[in-house]
């Protein structure tokens, strides 16, 4: 029995190997974005400073342990085997939840997805030791208050950070400007020291004061002395960034750097409970169990040894603050949980990753209502002034940067000075939370949401916060039925959800393979966006509408042959794959036309005039393309389903021939247009000639058929649909062809 026992502790530590490494992809963003958004330093020097701050922070972490031991459950209730049931379930459950938002690029909270997977866990048995029991109630086994405070955290936290980032961007912006280097001659100084004083206080009160070296008394001593400290830091660091400033040294970037090192810190210290405070609360039930409960058996030995505090081994800590560490610098997920962040929160304009919710529609009117409101009650001359502190053509952003170093400072200074805050006033507060949203206010107050932009963030926002949300719901959901599965299956379902995990690891790693590869064609708009002269953003223009309208080219190939053929065989799991990936194309090409209109700012006016036409033109063509073989799928898809008389022989015969060539010439297109080879394309043109008039001569065929009342008046209604919508595929896909060649060519045809 023990050798099981020690093979699952042994699984529980190597399933924490797997969860720091995606709980790290996950948090980085807490840390990185602010630096890495405002390039503060090169990539590597900001995953140096990071890395130092984790190692520093793991090392030195060990009081939060405690949450994993008796935060959620009553363990002077429960057995040995029960606890190792509950802790096996949350195991699995983290690192497969944890991947699974990493895979999506989602930040969401490593402290709720543990909390919540405690408390499912819990729940799970508490049942059934409830059902088992005449004197043990819920409240005796499940500690509710600790869930309930996380939850009234995530809407406090919420709220409290997005409010005062946008108030503290605002007021940042009017002392500084967007042309910063201009308003900081002394300013600088008192700014820097305000904010040093603050990183500092964070690291001391949130980051350290858990730390395994900070006994009762040295605790007592700065709480006692936490004033002092403060001021005395205060004058140190204003002196200090005075003098940083006469020697030429961006003191925003010290800043920045600084309070990059403090949020790691913070993070390792304080979040590692999340990831290894599982395992080794197993691991110490285990060495309980085995020195004093072997006699008793397993359900039989109460765990009241886990309501004393966690004595971690330093070679645990170190252990894991290495994995972090590494974790930090190879993942590939972390960069795109970052990239979220940074996209969201970007001064300019560019590729949204968002689209459009009604929400978010409905919360950019009542925006635009109340600052028109604001603007009729504000005197003149206050407007022009402020106008004047935002002007964002004088912004000093690094190239390549999302926003400047001033906002990146406010992100990092609030954030750490809310979570000390926080801590201190007893709230268990999530560095996911505050960051990120500190991170949308201050991008709010920047303006950097325009009128053509701000749906899309806020789509984006609600998606990241709702993420949080479904984190808590799918972890206490999962986490239960996997502890209800594991008490009643034994070892069988424990090999069977061991296994099903590591494939559910294996599937996602190869999903988000495919899904970069997917994305490799979007480096074409990158180095479009950061293009410097119009004639290099026209060369790079070119490039990205051949990529993006052979896709459209490729999708219609593929999809009007599915559709027809789908149909003809009355093959209804195909007519809704088809219609699957219609949808899933009207979404590309909207984002597509907003990021063609964004990557049009780049050209100049002469160039516009003379190819923004054609280009405009194609981006339509492409539209009605991908919509006409929607109107195309959608009646042949309901007509199946509704199990409607097919077409007959002749019917088949004549429309299935026809969509055969159409097929051929939409391939024959597509490859003249991605190789940029127009040569033959008279031969095209005269094959689409042709189609159309085959398919007017089906059309009057069978207005016949109807006007003499043979045959089905639903199939006829049908076909003529199907003849209709092909002539617009053709009509399409050469009027498509006619504009991307006159837009390729550098001289008119």
């Amino acid at each position: 029995m023990e050798t099981i026992y020690l093979c699952i502790i042994i699984f529980l530590f190597v399933l924490a190997v797997f969860d720091l490494m995606v709980g790290v992809s996950n948090d980085a963003v807490n840390f990185l974005n602010s630096a890495v958004g405002a390039k503060a330093a090169s990539f590597k020097t900001i995953l140096f400073i990071a890395g130092a701050g984790i190692f520093i922070g793991a090392s030195l972490s060990n009081g939060m342990m405690d949450i994993a031991r008796h935060g959620i459950y009553q363990p002077e209730h429960f057995y040995f085997a029960e606890i190792m049931c509950i802790l096996l379930a949350v195991m699995l459950t983290d690192v497969v939840l944890l991947d699974v938002f990493n895979s999506m690029g989602m930040p969401t909270s490593t402290t709720v997805s543990m909390v919540f997977e405690l408390l499912g866990g819990t729940f799970a048995l508490a049942l059934i030791k409830v059902h088992n029991s005449d004197t043990l109630g819920l409240g005796d086994l499940i500690n509710t208050d600790k869930a309930l405070s996380v939850i009234m955290a995530i809407f406090v936290s919420v709220a409290i950070a997005f409010f005062f980032g946008m108030l503290v961007q605002w007021l940042a912006r009017m002392v500084f400007t967007f042309n910063y280097k201009n308003k900081m001659k002394y300013s600088i100084a008192l700014f820097g020291g305000i904010a040093s004083t603050a990183i500092i206080y964070f690291m001391v009160i949130k980051g350290l004061k858990d730390s395994s070296f900070m006994t009762s008394e040295n605790k007592q001593w700065v709480q006692e002395n936490t004033m002092m400290l403060v001021s005395c830091f205060f004058v140190i660091s204003t002196i200090l960034m005075q003098i940083l400033h006469w020697l030429k040294v961006n003191v925003f970037k010290v800043v920045v750097l600084l309070g990059t090192f403090a949020l790691a810190l913070a993070f390792a210290g304080n979040d590692l409970v999340n990831f290894i405070g599982v395992p080794l609360a197993g691991y110490s039930s285990f060495m309980d169990y085995t020195a004093n409960g072997t006699a008793v058996g397993p359900d039989g030995f109460l765990m009241t040894s886990l309501m004393g505090s966690a004595k971690t081994p330093w070679y645990f800590l170190i252990g894991a603050g290495a994995i972090m560490v590494y974790a930090l610098c190879t993942s590939k997920k972390a960069h795109a949980v970052i990239k979220t962040s940074v996209d969201l929160s970007r001064q300019d304009e560019g590729e949204e990753n968002f689209g459009s919710t009604p929400i978010a529609r409905t919360l950019v009117r009542f925006s635009l209502t109340l600052a028109n409101g604001i603007s009729r009650i504000t005197p003149e001359s206050a407007k022009r002034w402020m106008d004047t502190r935002f002007r964002k053509d004088e912004a000093i952003i690094a190239d390549g940067a999302a926003f400047d170093l001033v906002r990146a400072s406010v992100n990092l200074v609030l954030a750490g000075l809310l979570i000390a805050v926080g801590t201190s006033l007893k709230l268990p507060l999530s560095t996911t939370y505050v960051t990120f949203m500190v991170a949308m206010g201050t991008s709010l107050a920047d303006r950097a949401w325009g009128r053509d932009s701000a749906v899309y963030r806020i789509t984006g926002v609600l998606s990241v916060i709702g993420g949080w949300f479904i984190t808590a719901g799918a972890a206490f959901t999962i986490c239960f039925f996997v502890a209800m599965i594991i008490h009643f299956g034994g070892s069988i379902a424990i090999i069977a959800l061991i296994g099903l995990a590591a494939f559910t690891l294996i599937r996602s790693q190869l999903i988000y393979k495919k899904k970069k590869e997917k994305e490799k064609g979007n480096e074409t708009l990158k180095q479009l966006m950061q293009a410097t002269s119009s004639h290099e953003a026209l060369s790079l223009m070119r490039k990205h509408t051949r990529e993006e309208l052979g896709k459209v080219l490729e999708y219609a190939e593929q999809n009007f042959e599915l559709t027809v053929t789908s149909f003809l065989h009355e093959n209804l799991r195909g007519l809704r794959r088809a219609m699957g990936s219609t949808k899933f194309e009207k979404q590309l090409i909207k984002q597509m036309k907003r990021t063609g209109t964004v990557a049009m700012c780049k050209l100049d006016n002469n160039t516009v005039l003379e190819k923004g036409l054609y280009y405009y033109q194609g981006n339509d063509f492409a539209s009605e393309l991908v919509y006409s073989i929607s109107r195309l799928c959608e009646p042949c898809l309901e007509h199946i389903d509704n199990n409607f008389n097919p077409l007959d022989a002749i019917q088949k015969g004549e429309f299935g021939d026809v969509a055969e060539d159409i097929t051929y010439l939409i391939q024959q297109c597509r490859q003249k247009l991605e190789t940029n080879n127009y040569n033959n394309f008279e031969e095209d043109l005269r094959r689409a000639n042709e189609l159309n008039s085959q398919l007017s001569h089906l059309k009057r065929q069978e207005l016949q058929r109807i006007q003499s009342q043979t045959g089905s008046i639903k199939v006829s209604m049908v076909y003529l649909t199907m003849i209709q919508e092909a002539q617009n595929v053709v009509t399409y896909t050469i009027n498509l062809m006619k504009v991307s060649r006159k837009f390729q060519m550098e001289t008119e045809i």
